[in-house]
């Protein structure tokens, strides 16, 4: 997570009624009111007849389709606002939107029977955007607080927290902030990292400090532990394991360990869309319980941060 800016639904079309055409000329008539009377009188033809529709049209390809709110089925498009600059979360891959949060967004949009279309958005803005209905939803590794839910609902779908990156093959058996007491260890200065490091200095490491060395990117940290001047770096776990997977080919780095201080992302959703955050919720839970939302968490090499359930609004802080 950031440290000043913590970051960090395509329906199938309505089915319309066909319009009867009048006979002209009393046969016609007649023959009218006998298909009438002998019409299918079951009560579900009726209840099909009478029922006004809410949202969009059940399917076995979009069984919760009908969990929608009735503008966005008939739209067929959730819009998304993300600051699509957070990679693997969410990023631009030859012009188009790529990520975690993609994924996911499309796997929930499958349920639904819409399409999550991503618009890219300054971070600081999104939440005001949807206020005002530009967005439908966020998705944007947004992380679930208190002070936000003062203003959005959130559905939980992931867990993120600081993470322990070190060199490939973990060398120096590193699994915990403890065994960083006593060595050096790299990160991005103005993150979270500065202050996780602070608190183990002042908990856990009290005789053997942990050595810092900061920089303006993260890349040059990473370099730090590649070229063993440092012996891990603190970074958000998604971005981890991003640079886990990625740098040379996956061969330089590898998380250590388990998350540091984590906490849930939410896709956040106006107060005055209820149904909408409802219907994202229980699609949520339809992907972990068929095995999409592994799929996607297994190939962007973020399995740790998985959810068993969708939870609203459940951040703490």
């Amino acid at each position: 997570m950031r440290a000043s800016t913590t970051r960090r639904s395509t329906a199938s079309p309505r089915t319309t009624l066909r319009a009867r055409a009048a006979a002209v000329g009393a046969l016609a008539v007649a023959g009218s009111l006998l298909l009438s009377a002998c019409g299918d009188q079951t009560d579900a033809a009726k209840e099909k007849d009478t029922k006004p529709s809410k949202g969009g049209d059940k399917t076995a390809a979009a069984p919760l389709a009908d969990k929608l709110p009735k503008a966005i089925a008939d739209a067929g498009v959730v819009k998304v606002g993300s600051d699509i600059n957070y990679a693997p979360m969410e990023f631009d891959e030859g012009g188009k939107p790529a990520g975690v949060d993609v994924d996911i967004a499309a796997a929930i949009g499958k349920e639904l029977g819409v399409e999550f279309k991503f618009e890219n958005g300054t971070f600081d803005n999104l939440i005001p955007s949807l206020d005002t209905g530009r967005y439908d939803v966020i998705m944007s590794a947004m992380s679930d607080t208190k002070e936000r839910q003062a203003k959005v609902d959130f559905v939980d779908y992931f867990n993120a927290g600081v993470s322990i990156l070190v060199k490939k093959g973990n060398p120096k058996g590193i699994q915990s902030l403890e065994d960083l007491c006593g060595k050096t260890i790299a990160f991005q200065r103005g993150t979270v990292s500065a202050d996780v490091a602070k608190a183990a200095n002042k908990d856990a490491c009290k005789d053997k400090k942990i050595k810092t060395l900061t920089f303006d990117t993260d890349t040059e940290a990473l370099l730090q532990v590649k070229q063993g001047r440092a012996v891990a770096d603190l970074n958000d776990f998604p971005v981890a394991a991003y640079n886990a997977k990625t740098s040379g080919g996956g061969n330089d780095f590898e998380v250590a360990g388990d998350q540091i201080d984590e906490g849930p992302y939410g896709i956040a959703v106006s107060k005055k869309n209820g149904e909408l955050r409802d219907a994202v919720s229980a699609a949520l839970d339809a992907i972990i319980a068929n095995g999409e939302y592994a799929k996607v968490l297994e190939k962007w090499n973020v399995k740790q941060g998985g959810v068993e359930k969708a939870v609203l609004n459940g951040g703490a802080e």
